[in-house]
């Protein structure tokens, strides 16, 4: 019988990979080929669905929204189904103007002259003389390129500092990078998305895989008993929240409106192009002067500031608790396979831990909703509880299977002996293990700030607005300084069972409060009352239920962020530290000389870790209330204080 022929097409790259991989398993089964086969099909699959979308642009013809979410679908299964996973964005994208590497592309090639030095003259005018030789007019519309610039290289934007002080370990660990999940912020009116897209010198598309303006996210993490669990959550708690955001299937919430509005709106954004303009011309200035400056005498009851007693000691003022939190907003989400997932999480602690979480009900869970109820289901505080629960209970139930090194008898039992045939262990985003052979009885405090701003113009512009969403457990702190008053403003509050909140909570459930030779009330022997890890503790409520704050920053109404470890906010008082950064010309020297400070002062040499985040209102950071002259009096006491020989530390 005759073969029918195949219908003739062209080839592509994606059959030259096949061939490649065909040609590997022809070869040998062995693993690392394997891994290799599953990499190049992959690639193909990858090549075909980029070549299939470019040609579609090419021929003018659109791409529909369910056929984008289709190819984000199959990409997304072919990523697992391959065991391809991204690392983490530890940068940010952003748009700078053609340079002369690479020109714009409507610019003519110019006059290239080719004279010697000897051959040029000034021109003079004559009669008769024509015009000097000019460049070619460029418009203020200039081609842009799309840049990846490393966060942590972007000095003037964000700044880190650690340092080990007198521990024999550093526990301590950070993140900075972006998400890939939905926008959270505010929406605001179109047109001034629209202006602010036009004026802020930012690209008009957006920078997400979502098509929204990027999330940034920042954490510090400090570890207690070892570093196993910092480690775990500085490379896996963005993971978990990305995890979550796409199991709630959450919506954006700058889409409100219909699709067909959505799409042109688009493409009207795509045709203008976008100038190229300073601070001064899109806003920034303007917004800046706006700011109505506070006097020092304003301000002067309202700053913490520690004060001498009458025996020369310093007396410490008590932490302000974290600013008031705006209310929830209700997110477009898969609310009842939300509810279902909330619900699940909860069973799996009531079963897994006991004790405590037998009455567990988280805040911003609404488990006794139904799935038809008008009150909503779903918010990206919802979201950020329930990677950071998952997170905890991954890693409890991972230390929970090791065997104990304090044991004194020797378990024989299978590594998988409490695994459910076919319903295998959680396992974190990345796809790897939880590390150690044996059982890490230690834990981790966080604190996480995520930033979502409404438009492409980036959060630290002056003239842009933000929505920032702060997750806390423990006594890591983040703090705000605002440019109008110069006051620290702490968005988070030490869990501790000394705490009127935490107390409250705990002693529904426990009343195992000690306290110490210090006059420190102790939980199990722990300090936090919540926190990661800490298996030994957890069914006495020594929790990873995040303390949820969201702010909507104003333009230029904040100017900076501090994110730092106990190391710091347990010597230093909040506007200490908000104050020192402001005598800094950058964040990165901010985090730094914080840092230096109190390594300077401290009396018990704990880890040290800081962060700095610039903001709208950086440029009159030192302007509002008393400046930095606020707590220099107390600082250069502090530091005479430290050096001197015959006072000794604390």
């Amino acid at each position: 019988m005759p073969l029918r022929p195949r219908p003739s097409r062209q080839w592509s790259l994606k059959d030259t990979y096949g061939e490649f991989a065909r040609g590997n398993q022809v070869a040998t089964g062995r693993q690392n080929v394997r891994l290799i086969n599953a990499s190049l099909g992959f690639i193909a699959t990858y090549i075909e669905g980029q070549t299939r979308t470019h040609a579609q642009k090419a021929s003018g013809v659109p791409v529909s929204e369910p056929a984008r979410r289709t190819e984000k679908q199959n990409a997304a299964s072919i990523s697992q189904s391959h065991g391809v996973r991204r690392g983490f964005h530890n940068y940010f994208v952003t748009h700078l103007p053609s340079s002369s590497m690479h020109p714009d592309s409507r610019s003519s090639p110019g006059l290239h002259h080719k004279l010697p030095r000897s051959a040029a003259a000034p021109h003079v005018p004559g009669l008769g003389s024509s015009h000097p030789a000019a460049p070619p007019h460029i418009p203020p519309n200039r081609d842009l390129t799309v840049v990846r610039i490393p966060l942590r290289s972007a000095k003037h934007h964000f700044g880190v500092a650690e340092s080990r002080g007198q521990r024999p370990y550093h526990e301590d660990t950070n993140q900075a990078g972006t998400l890939d999940m939905p926008a959270f912020a505010k929406r605001t009116p179109i047109s001034l998305v629209r202006t602010a897209m036009k004026k802020s010198g930012e690209g008009t598309p957006a920078d997400s895989a979502f098509g929204d303006p990027q999330i940034f996210y920042f954490a510090v993490f400090d570890g207690h008993g070892g570093t196993q669990c910092s480690d775990f959550l500085r490379e896996e708690l963005h993971g978990y929240i990305e995890e979550a955001a796409a199991e709630f299937e959450l919506g954006s919430s700058l889409r409100s409106h219909s699709r067909a509005k959505q799409l042109a709106l688009n493409q009207q954004q795509q045709q203008v192009p976008t100038p190229i303009m300073g601070d001064a011309e899109a806003g920034g200035d303007v917004q800046l002067e706006k700011i109505t400056i506070k006097p020092a005498a304003d301000v002067e009851g309202k700053a913490q500031i520690p004060e001498q007693d009458r025996h020369g000691a310093i007396a410490e003022v008590e932490k302000a608790s974290a600013m008031e939190s705006s209310t929830p907003q209700s997110a477009e989400a898969n609310e009842p396979k939300a509810l279902r997932l909330q619900k699940e999480i909860v069973k799996e602690y009531k079963d897994t831990v006991g004790g405590y979480f037998r009455r567990f009900n988280p805040p911003h869970f609404n488990l006794r909703q139904e799935p038809d109820s008008p009150e909503f289901v779903v918010s990206v505080e919802s979201v950020l509880t329930y990677a950071f629960l998952r997170a905890d209970l991954d890693f409890v139930s991972a230390q929970a299977r090791k065997p104990d090194p304090d044991d004194p008898y020797v378990s024989d039992s299978a590594l998988n002996n409490d695994e459910v045939l076919g319903k295998p262990h959680h396992m974190p985003p990345s796809g790897q293990g939880i590390q150690g052979r044996t059982r890490f009885k230690g834990g981790s405090t966080a604190s996480v700030a995520l930033i979502s701003t409404p438009t492409p113009a980036p959060f630290w512009h002056p003239a842009a607005s933000s929505t920032l969403l702060v997750g806390h457990v423990g006594d890591t702190r983040i703090l705000l300084c605002e440019t109008a008053t110069g006051l620290a403003k702490p968005l988070t509050s030490d869990h501790h069972p000394s705490s009127p909140s935490e107390a409250q909570r705990l002693r529904r459930y426990t009343a195992s409060f000690v306290t110490d030779s210090f006059g420190e009330e102790r939980i199990q022997g722990l300090a936090n009352s919540r926190a990661f890890g800490d298996v030994g503790s957890k069914r006495l409520g020594v929790s990873a239920e995040p303390e949820i704050t969201r702010t909507e920053l104003g333009p230029a109404q904040y100017s900076f962020i501090v994110l730092m470890s106990d190391g710091v906010s347990g010597t230093l008082s909040d506007q200490e530290i908000v104050d020192v950064v402001k005598e800094a010309k950058t964040p990165e020297q901010g985090a730094l000389d914080v840092i230096s400070y109190a390594m300077e002062v401290t009396s018990d040499g704990d880890n040290t870790t800081c962060l700095v985040v610039r903001l709208g209102g950086w440029e009159r950071r030192s302007e509002g209330g008393l400046g930095s002259l606020g707590t220099k009096e107390i600082r250069d006491f502090r530091r005479n204080e430290a050096q001197d020989p015959r006072r000794g530390r604390r």
